[in-house]
């Protein structure tokens, strides 16, 4: 084939998540000096890092509703330019009394995840649209990998803007990041039957290797296709799904642990916050070398012609077993221990994180954003819960042994959902409606 548009596609997936979740660790960045400026404890802070989760969350099943209607690149578009405006206004709190920066940094972060919600469902969908089943492993590795490569690109960032020029300017320079990146999305992010560079024999090798390349035909795949409550139903009452929507909330708590308070274990530890920029960053590169690794051995079982299910579920146990030993912090003392340790944990986690492969291997064609919505509001809960069950666990404790324990926990919670829940990973066939 004389092109090879895919790649460039999935490149665009990578970067627009990578600034999705950067915006996400921004507060956990911010927050030793906002909290000393407000006068916020632990338990505070647990809630205005859960704050985008809530509506995240409820966003989730409207958001795959929308992309399934309207197709990716519109909706997804406008996401982008939104959630990156809340993020630009945040640092604006700067002036306000501590009860009215609460209020407003908690009322802004809410609004950003209605935003941020259809960025994976989106992604989600594209990758089923561009890509092959055979290559759909490292694909969705790649853009998945964005959680860990924006530790990498951004912590060291963030962590020096904080230093030199306070935390409002933190927020300021990462909104406007998103601002001036949405303009490069629609001039470049297409569906795999609209864009213009693509040529015959790529359509063609994607669409027999199982790519649903009509999926968003002109932009909006749901004017052919009417998504009710019905189907909703059907998914939730699919013991495969349900088994792979479980293993994700486990799975994310891992993420949000890293994202919401690794930089706060990380001062607890007595380094500053300059140096815990950096340090974030060496864990975050493991991670996205175990991701994209992940999703390439699982692709490598199935070309060696081993079955789907044992092609993605091996790599999720495996991983997940590594990201365990993140429990072995508590029993150690030296800082580049406690380093090596976190090192493997996120490298297991990024190795193990293939549920947006197996979603676009299971959902059924007419409503993979659905799905994946549904899918993202069972991972995404994680978000809610892990900063606030950690927030008191600190508070409580008086540190991060109790947490880590909790959190190693769920690495065995999503092995346990993968083994004994999910079964077959095979494609979900919808019911006709009576």
């Amino acid at each position: 084939m004389k092109s090879h548009v895919r790649y460039f596609i999935v490149f665009m997936l990578f970067f627009a998540s990578t600034i999705n979740y950067a915006d996400r660790a921004t507060l956990s960045i911010a927050k030793t000096g906002l909290s000393k400026s407000f006068g916020l404890d632990s338990v505070a802070m647990g809630y205005l890092l859960s704050a985008w989760a809530w509506s995240y969350v409820i966003a989730q099943i409207p958001a795959g509703w929308l992309l399934d209607r309207f197709g990716s690149k519109r909706v997804y578009g406008i996401s982008i330019f939104l959630w990156s405006l809340f993020v630009f206004l945040m640092g604006f709190t700067r002036f306000l009394n501590p009860i009215g920066a609460f209020i407003v940094l908690f009322a802004l972060l809410f609004l950003a995840g209605f935003a941020l919600a259809p960025a994976f469902p989106g992604n989600g969908r594209f990758v089923a649209a561009w890509f092959p089943t055979k290559e759909r492993g490292i694909a969705s590795a790649i853009f998945n990998s964005s959680q860990y490569f924006s530790l990498v690109l951004f912590a060291p960032l963030m962590g020096w803007i904080v230093q030199k020029f306070e935390w409002p300017y933190l927020f300021w320079a990462m909104g406007l990041i998103g601002i001036m990146a949405t303009p490069l999305w629609f001039k470049f992010a297409h569906s795999p039957k609209d864009h213009p560079n693509v040529d015959e024999d790529e359509l063609k090798y994607i669409e027999q290797g199982g790519g649903l390349v009509n999926m968003d035909l002109g932009g909006h795949a749901g004017a052919c296709f009417n998504v009710k409550w019905s189907h909703v139903r059907q998914l939730l009452g699919s013991r495969m799904l349900i088994g792979v929507y479980l293993g994700q909330f486990c799975i994310t708590t891992i993420t949000y642990f890293f994202i919401q308070w690794f930089p706060g274990y990380l001062e607890s530890c007595g380094m500053s916050i300059l140096k815990v920029g950096f340090v974030a960053a060496l864990p975050a590169l493991c991670g996205c070398v175990g991701g994209i690794f992940g999703g390439w051995f699982s692709d490598s079982l199935l070309r060696r012609g081993l079955s789907l299910s044992f092609a993605r579920k091996l790599p999720i146990v495996l991983g997940m077993l590594l990201s365990g030993v993140m429990i072995g912090c508590n029993y150690v003392k030296a800082d580049w221990a406690v380093i090596v340790i976190m090192c493997v944990a996120f490298f297991g986690k990024g190795f193990g994180a293939l549920g947006w492969t197996v979603v676009s291997d299971t959902s059924p064609r007419e409503i993979m954003g659905l799905s994946g919505g549904l899918f993202n509001t069972f991972g995404n809960t994680s978000a809610i819960t892990t900063a606030i069950v950690i927030g008191y666990l600190v508070r409580g404790t008086g540190g991060f042994s109790a947490a880590l324990i909790f959190v190693g926990a769920t690495a065995l919670g999503a092995i346990f959902c993968y083994v004994f829940l999910v079964g077959e990973i095979k494609r979900f066939e919808l019911k006709p409606l009576e």
